[in-house]
């Protein structure tokens, strides 16, 4: 499997390349900025992505933006967000074209590397993994309902 891997954070960025090519995939691109994570997904066009939300230039939403421009441009690139932020309104967006292969991750939900390498092949093959955390932040605005409150991580 093709993946780019786009994460402003040098550290956490080279220990995700090592850990999925420890598992047997291909690491083609790397980012560390917004710009540079479309240039890459545009150029490399992966069997999947892992993407964190904020990033360079304005820590803001760069790499979601990046993200939702290149399945703009190539529909159902898989995307796995990967991030500490859950930004609403575009993973919204990113969830809502319907043709599969999105996952959105929190950072501190992922416990273990099969957990993680589970997820990207899930995405990667078309479909989804969700962290019950942006689930229940999506469907009420921030508070979980009582049903998605009940929601185990698997």
């Amino acid at each position: 499997m093709r993946i780019v891997v786009a994460e402003d954070l040098y550290l956490l960025r080279g220990g995700m390349v090592r850990l999925i090519e420890a598992y047997g995939h291909e690491v083609v691109a790397t980012a560390a900025t917004g710009p540079e994570t479309l240039d890459a997904l545009r150029t490399w066009r992966p069997d999947v992505a892992v993407i964190d939300v904020r990033m360079p230039p304005t820590q803001s939403d760069e790499g979601l933006r990046a993200a939702l421009a290149a399945r703009g441009e190539i529909p159902g690139l898989p995307v796995l967000i990967l991030s500490q932020h859950v930004e609403q309104l575009y993973a919204r967006e990113l969830l809502a074209d319907g043709s599969g292969g999105v996952g959105y991750l929190l950072k501190e939900s992922v416990f273990d590397a099969d957990q993680f390498i589970d997820a990207l092949e899930r995405v990667a093959a078309g479909g989804t993994a969700m962290d019950p955390a942006v689930i229940a932040k999506l469907l009420s605005g921030g508070a979980p309902s009582p049903g998605v409150a009940r929601l185990t991580e698997r």
